[in-house]
């Protein structure tokens, strides 16, 4: 998954990257609560750690930036050396999912990520307008009809669908479904794409569109098949 840390003590952000490194995620680090929430506009991130004091705000505004103005799918977790009782209680009550004081332990914060990740995960089970969606037969249907897609063009078709609305980076689409080491690159995703576009005959007819964002990713978004263009 793709970790984004807002930390400005240079030793942890260099700690945190490899300890989620070495739990095959991908970890990206901001010192600054302005270049934190400027990427938000960019990147896309499974989950996001944040420190409370910061050199240009508090990490308990961040938080509630990112519950207004990006919502509540995304989880956070507090790591802050603040333990009194109140900050704990001001922290969650400002949209964090969960508080952890420092020192952070290694095992502890990921067994905590992985848990958070966990009550993320979607159903297995997804009906999103005409498309039917069977994590578990790894199965995708039109109109009660299967379509015969590849591994991958499952994987990247799911996740576009469960994630409908947001603009995802090609750079996290590939990390998502081909993973960290996987020796291939970004035109890979644009080719997928095209591919479940055309096999999965996303377009206003069946309620959906996919927006590509040039130099940066793709979106997809329901569309009022009465009124594409208002889509």
């Amino acid at each position: 998954m793709r970790i984004g840390v807002l930390e400005d003590d240079v030793y942890l952000q260099e700690l945190y990257k490899i300890w989620f490194e070495s739990a095959q995620h991908t970890c990206k680090c901001y010192g600054t609560a302005k270049s934190f929430l400027e990427s938000l506009s960019s990147e896309t991130f499974d989950l996001l750690i944040v420190d409370w004091v910061l050199p240009d705000s508090s990490g308990e505004v961040v938080v509630k930036w990112i519950r207004d103005n990006i919502g509540w799918d995304i989880p956070v977790i507090f790591v802050t050396s603040r333990n009194a009782e109140l900050d704990i209680v001001n922290g969650l009550r400002a949209g964090a999912d969960d508080y952890v004081v420092k020192p952070a332990k290694y095992l502890e914060l990921l067994a905590r990520i992985e848990a958070l990740c966990r009550r993320a995960k979607p159903p297995a089970l997804l009906q999103l307008g005409a498309y039917e969606i069977n994590q578990d037969l790894r199965q995708m249907r039109l109109a009660g009809k299967e379509i015969d897609l590849t591994q991958k063009e499952f994987e990247l078709a799911c996740y576009l669908f469960q994630h409908h609305g947001k603009l995802l980076s090609r750079v996290h689409l590939l990390d998502k479904v081909w993973g960290l080491n996987a020796d291939v690159d970004t035109r890979t995703v644009d080719t997928h794409v095209s591919r479940i576009r055309r096999k999965l005959a996303i377009g206003p007819e069946n309620g959906w569109q996919i927006i590509p964002v040039y130099g940066y990713g793709y979106r997809l978004e329901r569309v009022d098949p009465a009124n594409p263009a208002k889509g």
